[in-house]
């Protein structure tokens, strides 16, 4: 009766700590993310934050995604968002914007994606609890190291920016 008893338990211990919802199936790098997906982060930061800064002609957004895993459908992705607003004549200075790690999580229909939930850390000193809240562990430590540096994205958004700047030019 004793080896029935330890026997249960064992197995109801290995049965809720498999049911837990912690063990996500994460996929480092952006190899789940597809210009299409890369596309819809973009749009939708964009539009979220249309309203939110006044005073610039072109808005875009950039991100560097640290890794994805997939639930039931849903695709979400760790990443650092860098958001900015430009005007032609301040060229590639941005005139407003943000740079910060969001999860943005996406669900598949047909052929497209929509974003289903978008979150980003509180400010101030709830800035790291929430960020652990919203990132695998693995992914804090490089949000933590890229808060203001990123270098990379910047390099990614001037192209973009000049790239607007050089058609707007054609145009007039």
């Amino acid at each position: 009766m004793k080896k029935v008893r330890v026997f249960l338990l064992l197995m109801a211990a290995v049965i809720f700590t498999g049911c837990n919802g912690k063990e996500l199936n994460l996929i480092d790098g952006d190899k789940q993310v597809t210009q299409q997906i890369d596309d819809t982060i973009s749009q939708y930061i964009i539009q979220n934050y249309a309203t939110s800064y006044y005073g610039t002609e072109k808005q875009f957004e950039v991100h560097k995604v640290y890794g994805t895993s997939e639930t039931d459908g849903v695709l979400s992705v760790y990443m650092w968002s860098y958001y900015g607003g430009f005007n032609k004549a301040s060229g590639i200075e941005p005139q407003s914007g943000h740079s910060l790690p969001a999860v943005i999580r996406l669900s598949q229909r047909d052929e497209s994606y929509s974003v289903i939930e978008y979150i980003e850390p509180k400010d101030g000193s709830m800035y790291q609890s929430s960020l652990e809240k919203m990132f695998p562990e693995k992914y804090v430590k490089s949000a933590l190291r890229d808060s203001g540096n990123i270098g990379g994205l910047q390099k990614e958004m001037e192209k973009k920016v000049k790239k607007w700047i050089e058609k707007q030019d054609k145009e007039s």
